[in-house]
């Protein structure tokens, strides 16, 4: 079964793109970032599902 979350890093790696880019320009891009935990120790994980949507918007032609 596929998991239905991605951290940060599993995701610039499924989208071959850094994790810098993940954090600074993904969310301006509109792909939305959910925030587990609070403070210091929250975590952003993307929905793969998401992701997936969002590069098939990205597609040209």
């Amino acid at each position: 079964m596929r998991p239905q979350y991605m951290d940060a890093k599993q995701t610039a790696e499924y989208l071959n793109m850094s994790v810098t880019w993940v954090y600074r320009d993904a969310p301006r891009l509109g792909l939305a970032a959910y925030k587990f935990g609070a403070g210091r120790n929250a975590k952003l994980q993307f929905k793969v599902s998401d992701v997936d949507a969002w590069a098939r918007q990205q597609r040209l032609g």
